[in-house]
């Protein structure tokens, strides 16, 4: 019921920025439970989200962003990792910076281990946003997506050249988990 909460009110928000069904969202986010939300937010609305490792430097995030053209991209002012913080926005401002393909806006987890600084007009506070759509009530349906719709994308390393970009659809990925949860695990 929590999550469900965070995901619809999460989806409402991404609709006031135009995100829609068939629009790409990159994620470039630690290991914490809004990267869940940001995911499932982006299927509950139709739009194709491409999770971007959080240890990426600039370089590989800006080849990603040319390449999937998200209209919209979720990050994180930082990661926490064994004895150091990594600082995810000056990554982030960097690979925009970089990129051809600009997004119109970014929404930021602010944590408290390292606040970032917000570019105007671009960047937005997540709790911000969060606040204001649950004050206002909102929350996003569910929209209908064919079992070919793109669901993600997903990168390869890149290590043999650009990534590539491997586009899974909503039947597919549901097919294969239903058999790797009984097969695998």
């Amino acid at each position: 019921e929590e999550m469900l909460f965070e995901v619809a009110t999460l989806a409402a928000i991404l609709q006031d920025f135009g995100v829609g069904k068939g629009d790409r969202v990159i994620i470039y986010m630690p290991l914490v439970p809004e990267a869940v939300f940001a995911m499932l937010a982006c299927t509950r609305i139709g739009a194709v989200h491409s999770v971007v490792f959080g240890g990426f430097a600039a370089k590989e995030l800006a080849k990603r962003i040319d390449d999937a053209k998200p209209k919209l991209i979720l990050s994180a002012s930082c990661g926490i990792e064994p004895g150091r913080i990594v600082k995810y926005k000056p990554l982030l401002d960097e690979a925009i910076a970089m990129a051809e393909a600009k997004p119109s806006a970014c929404i930021v987890l602010q944590r408290p281990q390292e606040l970032a600084t917000l570019v105007e007009g671009r960047d937005h506070c997540w709790a911000g946003l969060r606040d204001a759509a649950i004050a206002a009530n909102k929350s996003a349906a569910c929209v209908p997506v064919l079992a070919t719709d793109p669901l993600y994308i997903l990168y390869t390393s890149g290590t043999t050249g650009v990534p590539k970009g491997v586009v899974r659809d909503n039947g597919g990925h549901a097919v294969a988990l239903k058999w790797s949860m009984k097969n695998l695990y």
